[in-house]
């Protein structure tokens, strides 16, 4: 079981490609999961936790929200909770997106634009060591890996 992440601000990848929090669209028929995420976080804020969210995005993603008695929820939930998962600093909202994940002192998320006053003040906090600062997973690798290698 992952543990909750409390006081805690992840900021947008180094490498993000936008400046400012754009809201995911569907470009399929299936939602992908990083849509769902941005759904739930943005009409919820610091309703989830982050394996509440992680649950709701697999069933929702699965197609198994109204399918499911409360039994067979639980079952579902605890083997997906028994498996390891990517933190939150590797979601395509805080790499491609340019949306942060605040973490409150309970553990619930809530998601902010990097364009906006609330984003920049979970930063100066987290450089003035009141609030845990992360920075989300690089989409990119390093360049200087290749170069030698006869690779460009």
């Amino acid at each position: 079981m992952q543990r909750h992440w409390c006081n805690m601000f992840v900021r947008v990848a180094s490498d993000c490609p936008v400046e400012l929090g754009v809201i995911p669209v569907q470009k399929r028929q299936d939602k992908p999961s990083h849509v769902i995420q941005y759904e739930l976080l943005s009409e919820h804020p610091y309703r989830y936790t982050f394996e509440e969210q992680l649950f709701e995005v697999y069933i929702r993603h699965k197609g198994l929200l109204d399918t499911l008695d409360e039994e067979e929820l639980a079952a579902a939930r605890k083997e997906l909770l028994d498996r390891n998962h990517p933190c939150m600093r590797a979601s395509q909202l805080t790499k491609k997106f340019g949306w942060g994940f605040h973490f409150n002192e309970e553990g619930r998320i809530a998601l902010y634009g990097m364009e906006t006053e609330q984003y920049g003040a979970f930063v100066e906090a987290g450089e003035a060591s009141e609030l845990e600062l992360q920075n989300a997973i690089r989409s990119s690798r390093i360049k200087q890996a290749t170069i030698g290698k006869g690779k460009e």
